[in-house]
C-alpha cells in the first residue's frame, strides 16, 4: 500500500470523526450567535426580530424562532450521524437485539 493510501485509510478517516463531531453543532452555534451580533450592530435579521419579540412579549415569534433553531440543530445532528457512517463504515445502525 502506498504512503498516501495508508494516510487516507488509517489516519485521515479516523481523524475526521472528532472534527465532524465539533463542526456540526459549532455551525448551529454560529448561526444562533448571530442574534447577538445583529442586536449589537443593528443589523436587520432574525436575531434582531427575536430580541425585539422578547422585549415586547411576542410569544408566537419567540416560539417560531426557537422551534426553527431547534429543528436546525436536530437536522445538523442527524447529518453529523450520517457523515459518521460514511467516514467510518464500522459506525452503522445495526440490530443488536437477538
Amino acid at each position: 500500500m502506498s504512503k498516501w493510501g495508508v494516510i487516507y485509510h488509517h489516519a485521515l478517516r479516523n481523524s475526521l470523526i472528532p472534527v465532524v463531531t465539533i463542526i456540526g453543532p459549532l455551525a448551529v452555534n454560529i448561526m444562533t450567535g448571530s442574534m447577538v451580533i445583529e442586536n449589537i450592530f443593528s443589523v436587520p435579521g432574525i436575531g434582531e426580530q427575536f430580541v425585539k419579540s422578547i422585549l415586547t412579549n411576542d410569544y408566537p415569534t419567540i416560539m417560531a424562532v426557537t422551534i426553527m433553531y431547534s429543528v436546525l440543530l436536530m437536522l445538523v445532528l442527524l447529518l453529523t450521524d450520517i457523515v459518521y457512517g460514511i467516514i467510518d463504515p464500522r459506525i452503522r445502525i445495526t440490530n443488536t437485539s437477538k
